[in-house]
């Protein structure tokens, strides 16, 4: 994956977020019966994914990458584009190393005690990312067709 790659990926999050931050709090943590239940939550849950693979297993950055329920629900809709613009940094500390996206890391994941090694590649944890929050942005996509709402077009072949 390039960085004009990433950037298409980032350019559909925004229309997925200025979507969902037109939403009311009761639509962003009404239950749906899938997923991770709510759209608030599911956010959390996408960018906590970034932070969990770049930002702690790769850069080692903090060892409580992940939110819990309780932090999610607490969080306001600030946070959560936060939360993903802190991800978007760690993505782009790793383009900007210039580094071997195909030689695997092997430790410990530093935030679940007694993980057993790991070993992944840049390459693999970056596309993990990518392709879990495109799986994810489906679940919020149908949870605001649930609501009512008519998703904008999320497809990377939808920009121009």
């Amino acid at each position: 994956m390039e960085i004009i790659e990433y950037d298409w990926v980032k350019q559909t999050r925004h229309i997925l977020l200025a979507q969902c931050r037109m939403l009311s709090e009761q639509e962003l943590v009404a239950e749906s019966n899938f997923g991770f239940l709510s759209i608030k939550a599911t956010l959390v849950h996408i960018a906590g994914c970034y932070h969990a693979w770049i930002g702690s297993f790769l850069f080692t950055q903090t060892k409580t990458p992940i939110r819990t329920k309780e932090q999610a629900a607490s969080m306001t809709f600030d946070d959560i584009e936060q939360y993903f613009e802190e991800a978007d940094t760690y993505v782009a500390k790793l383009f900007a190393q210039g580094v071997n996206w195909d030689e695997p890391i092997e430790q410990e994941l530093p935030w679940r005690a007694d993980s057993g090694i790991v070993r992944k590649s840049l390459r693999q944890l970056l596309m993990h990312a990518v392709t879990h929050e495109f799986h994810h942005k489906g679940q919020v996509v149908a949870m605001l067709r649930q609501l009512g709402h008519a998703p904008q077009n999320t497809d990377i072949l939808g920009l121009e």
